[in-house]
């Protein structure tokens, strides 16, 4: 049984967006869940609100619901995205769940995707401790049977690209399902193609919570062997010609 953090720990879901739920005519089934995690600073959200609006707009139909988890109190942020799994699991039932975080809410989403409601794992420019001793390596089991796609600025200051990098070329080994793509000459808040990182991250939480199909770069990064699945450049102006 899933065991429920207590409310002193401080986390909170986020109002819902996308499918609509409630009572009443106007109620929609809820198919999939994408929990929002973000990183330290509020002033740097980086690409999840974005995100996010984007998620409900093009999820809802289908019966995908977003929620931001607001992080708080003292326990971890990888903690409390599992707490934000079972609370998903509590209200809506035995649906697909996407942890999809940013900065230290994308290492958090890696680290907590063991959670059995977790099927997929999007993480922008997570900050990782991925050291060249195992003693400093991040966990990379717990990525085993799910979709995870890993998206990086080249130019990144803050969190080292080349962590990443390691850390998918080891998850590569144990779970097929696993890619990364590149942002050239893009930072650590990936606002210079901000509209393309947003436009990657619905078509990879879309295919891996619903239809099993991705775009075809999505697609062949997932194919393709260690490395070139694992530097996929992120083309500009992705997204404006997608059909699925």
């Amino acid at each position: 049984m899933a065991q429920h953090a207590p409310p002193a720990r401080g986390a909170r879901l986020g109002r819902a967006a996308g499918a609509r739920t409630g009572s009443g005519p106007t109620e929609s089934p809820v198919n999939g869940v994408v929990l929002l995690l973000p990183g330290a600073s509020r002033l740097s959200p980086g690409p999840m609100r974005r995100l996010g609006r984007a998620l409900a707009r093009a999820g809802g139909a289908h019966g995908l619901v977003a929620h931001a988890v607001v992080h708080g109190g003292e326990s971890s942020r990888e903690e409390q995205a599992r707490w934000a799994a079972d609370e998903a699991v509590r209200r809506y039932g035995d649906v697909p769940v996407c942890l999809a975080g940013y900065a230290e809410g994308g290492q958090a989403a890696l680290r907590a995707a063991g959670h059995r409601a977790v099927n997929a794992v999007l993480a922008l420019a997570p900050c990782l401790a991925d050291g060249a001793d195992s003693a400093s390596l991040e966990p990379v089991r717990q990525l085993s049977g799910r979709q995870v796609l890993i998206v990086h600025g080249t130019n990144d200051a803050r969190s080292d690209p080349e962590a990443s990098f390691r850390l998918a070329e080891r998850a590569k080994k144990a779970n097929r399902s696993t890619c990364r793509f590149e942002v050239h000459s893009d930072g650590h808040g990936l606002r210079e193609h901000q509209a393309e990182v947003v436009a990657l991250g619905v078509d990879f939480v879309l295919g891996a919570v619903f239809s099993g199909r991705y775009s075809r770069p999505v697609t062949d990064a997932l194919a393709a062997p260690p490395p070139l699945g694992l530097r996929m450049p992120l083309a500009s102006g992705f997204g404006r010609s997608l059909r699925r």
